[in-house]
């Protein structure tokens, strides 16, 4: 029980005195320095970086969806009319060859 109180008072004496210390005010300016550099700097959260990560990815999966969308309108009126190119080119093929 002695050793315990013991304990707790030079426990308590140091806190005391770093408290009073230098040490102390170099941690406070320290610590002002670094949050009014951070301030200036163009910095987001991890939170709002994981946000936007997903925004983005659901966005690219989104684009990758309309790209195929786009390449399948666009191979079916492609597909129609190289069948008719095909057909009129055989027919002035023929034409020419009378």
């Amino acid at each position: 029980m002695l050793k315990q109180k013991l304990v707790e008072e030079v426990t308590a004496k140091v806190a005391e005195v770093l408290a009073a210390s230098p040490a102390r005010d170099l941690e406070k300016n320290l610590k002002a320095t670094l949050t009014a550099l951070f301030a200036k700097l163009d910095l987001v959260t991890r939170e709002e970086f994981d946000v936007q990560a997903q925004v983005l990815a659901r966005t690219r999966e989104k684009l990758a969806e309309l790209e195929a969308r786009v390449a399948r309108l666009e191979g079916e009126p492609n597909a129609a009319s190289a069948s008719s190119g095909t057909a009129s080119a055989g027919h002035t093929a023929t034409t020419e060859s009378f």
